[in-house]
């Protein structure tokens, strides 16, 4: 999908999308109705004593459920869904372009690569970029889009101009993952507020609804992490999100969740997982962690 090419047929549609998610405009559930909006604390302690670790989440709809949400975690590739929203920005802007091809060379190489390593030698264009670095995360790719745009200080820049004073912006792929202090970490509810800029339809700053269009399909399509926060909704929900993972225990996985009968929920969860434990058993928290968070809210 290219802004170019289909910018009628995007426009033909946006009566009957909610840029809050992927489903039916927001509507009163009877969840909705029983509630009365505030914010909580949801007990993950349980959680974190049986695998081990540290867990931060934050969930919004019309109320907010939280643990650790204000303490720091590495974000690992989550930071991906925000890139290709800044990278949009700029093509509405005219500042950039999503038919632009940009050659691959051996030096853009990085472990990570299912994308850009089969066209060493060629070319992508930002919007194949953006589409690899969303749906299989590709390295290279996040790179490119980095140096492009003007390089880690004018990346760290857009979060600054959104309001995030959080959110620290220090490495490329894949050193950033590592763990280093605050270095490229964030906070499960900044997250949040990050998400609810790229997407919420009330929200003044917001991307125009061709952004939502094409991030969101994106999102939906991207194949990896389906044991983590899929896995912990119930069935008939649309999942957009992006997943995280760190080598030393990091499992994360944020996103928009769309009800069938409702407004959109948004999530973020950053798990520090031991190390030693199973890739399997990490997704199986995310999961878990998903489902008590989505039955506080009163969606079981």
């Amino acid at each position: 999908m290219s802004l170019r090419t289909d910018r009628r047929s995007v426009l033909t549609g946006l009566g009957a999308l909610a840029l809050g998610g992927c489903g039916p405009a927001p509507s009163s559930s009877a969840a909705d109705v029983q509630q009365t909006p505030g914010a909580w604390e949801i007990d993950l302690s349980g959680l974190e004593a049986a695998n081990g670790g540290r867990i931060g989440l934050h969930a919004r709809d019309r109320n907010t459920v939280s643990w650790r949400q204000h303490e720091r975690f590495n974000y690992c590739s989550t930071f991906k869904l925000f890139l290709a929203a800044a990278t949009l920005e700029r093509v509405q802007r005219g500042q950039e372009r999503l038919d632009r091809a940009i050659p691959i060379t051996p030096a853009d190489m990085t472990p990570h690569a299912p994308v850009t390593q089969p066209a060493v030698g060629s070319t992508l264009t930002v919007e194949q970029l953006c589409k690899g670095t969303v749906e299989l995360s590709d390295n290279p790719a996040a790179n490119i889009l980095i140096r492009e745009m003007g390089g880690l200080d004018v990346w760290r820049g857009w979060y600054r101009s959104i309001g995030d004073e959080v959110t620290t912006v220090d490495r490329l792929e894949p050193t950033m993952n590592r763990r280093d202090g605050d270095k490229d970490t964030t906070t499960p509810a900044q997250a949040v507020t990050n998400i609810i800029h790229v997407f919420d339809a009330d929200n003044v700053s917001r991307p125009r609804p061709e952004i939502a269009i094409l991030l969101n399909t994106w999102l939906i399509d991207s194949p990896t992490g389906a044991d983590r926060i899929k896995a912990g909704v119930p069935a008939g929900w649309t999942v957009a999100h992006k997943t995280g993972t760190g080598g030393s225990g990091q499992t994360n996985d944020i996103g928009l969740l769309s009800r069938p009968n409702g407004g959109p929920i948004h999530i973020a969860i950053y798990y520090d997982a031991p190390a030693s434990l199973s890739a399997a058993r990490r997704d199986a928290v995310i999961a878990e962690a998903t489902r008590l968070a989505l039955k506080r809210l009163g969606h079981d």
